[in-house]
């Protein structure tokens, strides 16, 4: 692929996760040799013909000897969870990308697309047909957004001619192998009761796999012609809000689970999440997947964004429907070979 098309070469962070072994599958199909940057190699990389390096973000020479040679990079590599204590969060997502951004720098790489997330804006209240016009919250929920807040501002702020940059914020991926939602989501079914926070009424925007896959690539080509995106963040969803408890009771159903939402009084969860983050602040410990102010919080309130800005400037549409990717996954599901 000649560079007035796209680039030639294309490093992906994070390209064994779930999101970035999708993007890179998606690059090998149109020709671009794909590199990845992992903590691990993949068998599936591998099989794909993608060139894999291994190391820790936080390590510049790993990483340097991971961008050399390529004309763009993709960073989809992070920390991600809904509780925890911020250091971690920080190191990879925050050090990791300045560490991406100077090596970039170093090696004069063109382009690099940043992967983020639409709850770097989430307001407590939560968020209702929100575009980039609104402000990051003065205080966040929980470490991860935050640190992905911070790890943006880095991105936007070192826009330039190399590298130009921007930044994605896709907002709950789910779709083939989805290693976050869906398992969380199976962790809260007993007896046949899915037992959340509330009645399940808010309307939240969720983005298929593919889909933010594929804003990624829209948003890479652009940068790289110099189309005046760079220096700015879009919000990538399906543009189709459900209601929790459909999107919830229907994710659940596509992977073999049949369950009834049975709410669970508010007040006294969003307390005992409370004190679970004060806990883990104090001893500096406690896993990304427990129960926080954050996470309760998105069950509670809405959260779902314009996309306008995403169309014009990306010509992004959503590559697969809501009900597409649900018929998709049940169908997996019953035919996983």
């Amino acid at each position: 692929m000649s560079t007035q098309e796209g680039p030639s070469r294309v490093l992906v962070t994070g390209g064994s996760g779930f999101l970035g072994a999708e993007i890179c599958r998606m690059l090998v199909a149109r020709g671009t040799e794909t590199h990845s940057f992992s903590r691990r190699p993949s068998a599936d990389l591998a099989r794909l013909g993608v060139r894999q390096h291994q190391g820790d973000l936080a390590d510049p020479a790993a990483v340097s000897r991971a961008v050399a040679g390529c004309d763009a990079v993709i960073h989809c590599a992070a920390l991600a969870g809904v509780s925890g204590p911020l250091r971690p969060y920080w190191t990879t997502n925050v050090h990791g990308t300045r560490t991406v951004l100077g090596q970039c720098r170093a090696h004069a790489v063109r382009t690099l697309v940043h992967t983020s997330t639409a709850s770097v804006a989430f307001h407590p209240g939560g968020l209702e047909n929100a575009d980039e016009t609104v402000p990051y919250p003065d205080r966040h929920l929980a470490a991860y957004p935050r640190s992905k807040a911070r790890a943006e501002q880095l991105v936007l702020a070192a826009n330039g001619p190399a590298p130009a940059t921007c930044s994605l914020r896709p907002h709950i991926i789910w779709g083939p192998g989805d290693p976050h939602f869906a398992p969380a989501l199976a962790r809260a079914v007993h007896a046949g009761r899915l037992l959340v926070p509330g009645d399940g009424t808010n309307l939240i925007d969720t983005t298929h796999l593919r889909t933010a896959a594929h804003a990624h690539l829209l948003a890479l080509d652009r940068l790289h012609r110099r189309q005046p995106v760079d220096g700015r963040a879009y919000f990538i969803t399906q543009g189709d809000p459900r209601p929790l408890r459909v999107f919830a009771t229907r994710l659940l159903a596509a992977t073999g689970i049949h369950a009834a939402w049975r709410s669970l009084p508010a007040r006294p969860a969003y307390a005992a999440a409370a004190a679970r983050d004060a806990a883990a602040r104090l001893t500096g410990s406690g896993g990304t997947r427990q129960p926080s102010r954050f996470l309760v919080a998105e069950l509670l309130h809405p959260h779902w964004f314009d996309l306008t800005a995403a169309r014009r400037d990306l010509g992004f549409v959503p590559l697969v429907g809501f009900t597409e990717g649900m018929e998709e996954l049940a169908r997996r599901r019953r035919s996983p070979s």
